[in-house]
């Protein structure tokens, strides 16, 4: 069966992770998507620590399943070597500052000119208006920006980075997807294509949605890790066991709380944490401390109440449950006939169908010959 996006093709213009992680998720649906790269090095991403094989890992795992074409976009020439494949792309994502696609001759006006019912996706920081527009940023500085870092930053003293790249994937790569697969529907209906300007930035305001509504409700803002969901409650926060692991403790609902107190023997007296939330985290701090993360395991497991171990990735990928559902089943391959696991992704298994994941990415310009033809290269 083919995958849901059999039969659409996309040009590719992105480069590092939001846009590639986007056309990764339509090529997995089955979408044709070829990467349009700079001739002698590609992509940027190409190029990074560590590598395995001729190119990085973060490209292999960004980029299987892709084609690659290897064009001079600053060469008139070469630029109007893509037409063909202009005339047949449904979509076309690029990610590069706003203004530098209409400079080349490859902006929503010139793109649509020749197909008229395209959808082109254009992804940057801060969007395509506005006095931040042409900025230049990076996930930190988005998420800084729009408030979320300040949630939960640590102290002066640690100051935390958060570990997921959040403006980048969550703000960049999921909502363009949405969006490119939303106008392909309305596409089906209308016969109109569409422009798309996803802002990073822009996007990260429903992660927030409960300091967002609670400060514009009563006036309170939430500050650095003060609030419920951010380690400001002794029912949701992170507490270190006697051998330097942590307890991922979330018993929000009373019925969860009643059962992780009990489990770990805390004193009647600090159960109803409104009396003295301060108390009842230094109490449950200790009694946490006192155990390895071995000795609470199977206790925390037998108590049901929204407790875990915090595991490494290492750790994660070696949990039955994940491999029991194939998350890591499909191989990812290099040039070099080396292999691992390639990287999940949401898209359903009805979506994907058969035969629409190739295992490796492409090497640079490898498919320029066959979609330009061989003055192209």
């Amino acid at each position: 069966m083919p995958g849901a996006l059999s039969g659409v093709t996309v040009l590719d213009f992105s480069t590092l992770l939001p846009g590639p992680m986007a056309t990764l998720f339509l090529a997995e649906a089955g979408a044709d998507v070829i990467k349009v790269e700079r001739p002698g090095r590609g992509e940027e991403m190409r190029s990074y620590e560590p590598k395995w094989g001729s190119d990085s890992i973060n490209f292999a795992m960004l980029n299987r399943g892709k084609k690659s074409i290897a064009v001079d976009l600053k060469d008139p020439a070469s630029r109007e070597r893509l037409r063909p494949l202009i005339e047949k792309a449904d979509i076309v994502v690029e990610q590069f500052r706003p203004g530098v696609m209409a400079r080349l001759g490859l902006g929503y006006d010139d793109i649509r000119e020749v197909r008229p019912d395209v959808i082109y996706c254009s992804i940057t920081g801060y969007g395509q208006t506005g006095p931040r527009a042409a900025q230049a940023g990076h996930d930190l500085n988005y998420i800084g920006d729009t408030g979320l870092l300040a949630l939960s930053c640590g102290t002066t003293e640690s100051p935390v980075v958060p570990p997921a790249l959040i403006a980048d994937i969550a703000g960049g790569s999921y909502p363009a997807v949405l969006n490119i697969l939303l106008a392909l529907r309305q596409r089906d209906k209308t016969g109109s294509g569409a422009y798309l300007d996803v802002a990073m930035a822009d996007n990260l305001f429903p992660f927030m949605y409960w300091a967002f509504g609670q400060g514009q409700a009563t006036g309170t803002w939430p500050g650095n890790s003060d609030a419920q969901v951010s380690g400001g409650s002794p029912r949701y926060r992170l507490y270190a066991t006697a051998d330097g692991h942590f307890v991922a403790v979330a018993p929000l609902e009373q019925k969860f709380w009643l059962a992780f107190c009990a489990a770990i023997g805390l004193e009647q007296e600090l159960v109803d944490d409104t009396v003295s939330p301060e108390r009842t985290t230094r109490r449950i701090s200790e009694i946490i401390a006192a155990r390895t993360a071995r000795e609470l395991q199977p206790v925390l497991a037998a108590a049901d109440c929204c407790c875990s171990i915090v595991r490494s990735l290492n750790d994660a990928m070696a949990d039955p449950h994940f491999a029991q559902r194939g998350l890591f089943a499909r191989p990812l391959t290099n040039d070099h006939g080396q292999e691992m696991a390639a990287l999940p992704t949401p898209i359903a298994a009805s979506a994907r169908g058969e035969g629409t994941a190739a295992s490796r990415a492409p090497r640079l310009g490898e498919h320029t010959r066959e979609l330009l033809g061989p003055e192209a290269e």
